[in-house]
C-alpha cells in the first residue's frame, strides 16, 4: 500500500514562480493596508477596492507558470498518495499537475455571491470559475446577488480546516512548504500529525517551531524540494 504525503504549502512555495507574496520584504502588505482588501469589513467598506485588487491578482496569476516546487510535488504522486493543502490561493499546484488539493483561503480563479458570507460558508454549486477574467461591481451571481472573490477573508472562518485536519492525521510523511507558520488556523495543523509521523519543513528562514519529529531543510522551495526528494529516496 502507498504511504501518504501530506504537503502543507504557502506563498514561499509560488514566490519563485513570480506571484508575490504577502509578508516577505517588498510583499503585497507594504503596496495595500490588509484591513482594506483582505477583511470582510474592507469588502463591506468598499467593495469597487477588492474587486479591483483580486482583478490584478489574477492578471498576474495568468503569467505566472508552476516553478520546480510545485512540479516535484506533483511528482510524488507517482508513488505516493498525495494531498496538498494549501494557503495559497493561486491555482500553480493543480497546473503543475497535483491532483488532490484542499485550498484552505479560497482560489483566486474563483468567485461566488456576497449573501453566503455572514457565517463564511456556501453552496458549493454556486462558486463560479472566471479563470483570469475580470469581475466589477454590478456583476450579480444568477441569484442576483453581487459577485464577491471565492476567498476567506480575515475576519472569517475557514470551513476547509475541519477537511485539513483529517488530513494531516492521517499523514504518514507531512511535509510544509513555504509558510511561515504564523497564520492561524494553519499554523497548528501541524500539530495533529500522529506521534510517529515525521514532519519536514522547508524554508529560507528559521521556522519558531520546535517538535523532535522535525527536520528543517533551510532553503528557497525549489532547492529544498530537491533536498526533500533525495531524502526520500534515501
Amino acid at each position: 500500500m502507498k504511504k501518504r504525503i501530506v504537503v502543507l504549502t504557502g506563498a514561499g512555495v509560488s514566490a519563485e514562480s513570480g506571484f508575490a507574496t504577502f509578508r516577505d520584504t517588498g510583499g503585497l502588505w507594504e503596496q495595500y493596508d490588509v484591513n482594506d482588501v483582505a477583511s470582510i469589513e474592507g469588502w463591506y467598506r468598499n467593495r469597487q477596492l477588492v474587486l479591483d485588487f483580486y482583478n490584478s491578482r489574477r492578471a498576474q496569476l495568468k503569467d505566472a507558470r508552476p516553478n520546480a516546487a510545485h512540479l516535484a510535488i506533483a511528482s510524488l504522486e507517482k508513488d505516493y498518495i498525495v494531498d496538498v493543502v494549501t494557503q495559497n490561493v493561486d491555482n500553480l499546484h493543480e497546473r503543475a499537475g497535483s491532483t488532490r488539493v484542499l485550498h484552505l483561503h479560497g482560489e483566486l480563479t474563483k468567485v461566488r455571491p456576497e449573501n453566503g458570507l455572514y457565517d463564511a460558508t456556501y453552496r458549493t454549486d454556486e462558486v463560479i470559475d472566471v479563470g483570469f477574467g475580470e469581475v466589477h461591481l454590478g456583476d450579480k451571481a444568477p441569484n442576483g446577488q453581487q459577485l464577491r472573490p471565492h476567498i476567506v477573508f480575515f475576519g472569517e472562518a475557514v470551513p476547509n480546516i475541519e477537511k485539513a485536519i483529517d488530513l494531516v492525521e492521517k499523514a504518514d510523511i507531512l511535509l510544509i512548504v513555504g509558510t511561515s507558520l504564523q497564520v492561524y488556523p494553519a499554523a497548528g495543523l501541524y500539530r495533529y500529525a500522529r506521534r510517529e509521523t515525521p514532519i519536514y519543513i522547508i524554508d529560507p528562514k528559521d521556522v519558531p517551531v520546535h517538535d523532535p519529529r522535525i527536520t528543517l531543510i533551510r532553503d528557497v522551495a525549489t532547492k529544498g524540494m530537491e533536498t526533500f526528494m533525495d531524502i526520500l529516496g534515501r
